[in-house]
């Protein structure tokens, strides 16, 4: 049964980095989002990435700050995130694309 593992979550100062992977069992590969969800605001979408890595989409407040790509040998999609700010706090999940299948999501803080 597929599954999606996620790790790299913490606490962070702003403007620094943080890496997030989600992991997928198995062989086969999926077209992944990234959305998140912070208290009081609707989830949203972060970013996509295509199965074979080519096609990569970012949501317009990314502002070149992060990268989605993927280690297909690892059946692995990471999320590298930089200059990171307070509103970019958020529980982050990875999802297979056209999928209602989610990770068990990954708690950013920043902090000022």
């Amino acid at each position: 049964q597929l599954q999606l593992v996620e790790s790299g979550g913490g606490l962070v100062q702003a403007g620094g980095s943080l890496l997030l992977s989600c992991a997928a069992s198995g062989r086969t590969m999926y077209g992944i989002n990234w959305h998140r969800h912070a208290p009081g605001r609707e989830r949203e979408f972060v970013s996509s990435i295509s199965k074979t890595g080519e096609n990569t989409r970012y949501a317009d407040y990314i502002l070149d700050r992060f990268t989605n790509y993927r280690d297909n040998a690892k059946n692995t999609v990471y999320l590298q995130m930089n200059d990171l700010r307070p509103d970019d706090a958020a529980i982050y999940y990875c999802k297979v694309d056209s999928r209602d299948l989610w990770g068990e999501g990954s708690q950013v803080t920043v902090s000022t």
